[in-house]
């Protein structure tokens, strides 16, 4: 399956210093785990929690959830140790926080393969200060190893001395850059979390408005965030159904010869046969789960 094509709704943090938590995430519906050796962990916490994480993601536990190891930045004395432990646990992909260029990835990738990683271990890629953000499309560019970006909407607000509002406006610049970027570099890109996990109206809104625009998922710091994150970013039947009636539309006119093709009165294109193939690739992927 295409890279592209995975199914990553809801990626959820998962504080490594919390080893009942890690024990429970076995059973959250989250497409992804992110085992979070960063913000979530104390410093004098953070030797004892590399190992429990490493242990975690090598114990097969998780089922089709990704597992992805967020280290430490590459600015702290933690990075090093923390990469060389990843590599070796061999997760899905290790995720490095503020990323801020192209030789940043270059830097992260040396130790990756130093530490052993195989090949199916990605590179995940947190874009939350502004020389991120600006430098997003040469950070795209850096490796094939790159595969996801993950906004880091918190500290990008916090960068900016911004204000939050609703409907993120302070944002948007921002998240549509990063969004530009991936989509002409083929990568993956995440949305940044919510902070209110009693606000479920506030959270649904928020999470459609990503989906709108383009993201592949959201990131989540509550499992109570999960399951509607995962009902909102999954196709609906009604959009498996348009898909299906799209695609078997558009054959039946290859077939015939016809270069005009409509489905319930618009015309169809290439880009929405390719759109309805996207849909219909993840609706499989979700069977089963």
């Amino acid at each position: 399956m295409s890279d592209l094509f995975t199914p990553r709704r809801s990626v959820l943090y998962m504080p490594g210093a919390n080893a009942r938590a890690l024990e429970k995430a076995t059973a959250i519906p989250a497409d992804a785990l992110i085992f979070d050796l960063e913000d979530a962990v104390a410093p004098d916490a953070k030797v004892e929690a590399r190992q429990r994480v490493c242990d975690a993601a090598r114990s097969g536990a998780y089922g089709y959830r990704e597992i992805i190891i967020r280290v430490n930045g590459i600015d702290t004395p933690w990075f090093a140790d923390d990469v060389a432990a990843a590599a070796a646990a061999a997760p899905n992909a290790i995720l490095v926080p503020k990323v801020n260029s192209a030789a940043d990835i270059a830097l992260i990738e040396e130790h990756v393969v130093r530490g052993g990683a195989p090949a199916s271990t990605a590179i995940w890629a947190m874009l939350e200060t502004p020389a991120g953000i600006l430098n997003v499309r040469q950070i795209v560019a850096a490796s094939p190893r790159l595969r996801v970006l993950v906004m880091g909407t918190n500290d990008i607000m916090k960068e900016l001395h911004a204000d939050y509002v609703a409907a993120r406006s302070p944002l948007l610049f921002a998240l549509s850059q990063c969004l530009l970027a991936a989509r002409e570099g083929g990568k993956v890109i995440i949305d940044g979390v919510f902070n209110d996990i009693t606000d479920a109206e506030g959270f649904a809104a928020e999470t459609l408005q990503g989906r709108q625009m383009g993201f592949d998922g959201k990131t989540l710091i509550h499992p109570s965030q999960v399951e509607p994150c995962n009902e909102i970013y999954a196709p609906s039947a009604d959009d498996v159904t348009h898909a299906q009636r799209v695609i078997a539309a558009f054959d039946e006119a290859q077939a015939d010869g016809r270069g005009v093709v409509t489905v319930d009165g618009r015309m169809i294109e290439n880009l929405h046969v390719d759109n309805a193939r996207r849909t219909l690739a993840i609706t499989d992927a979700l069977v089963g789960r």
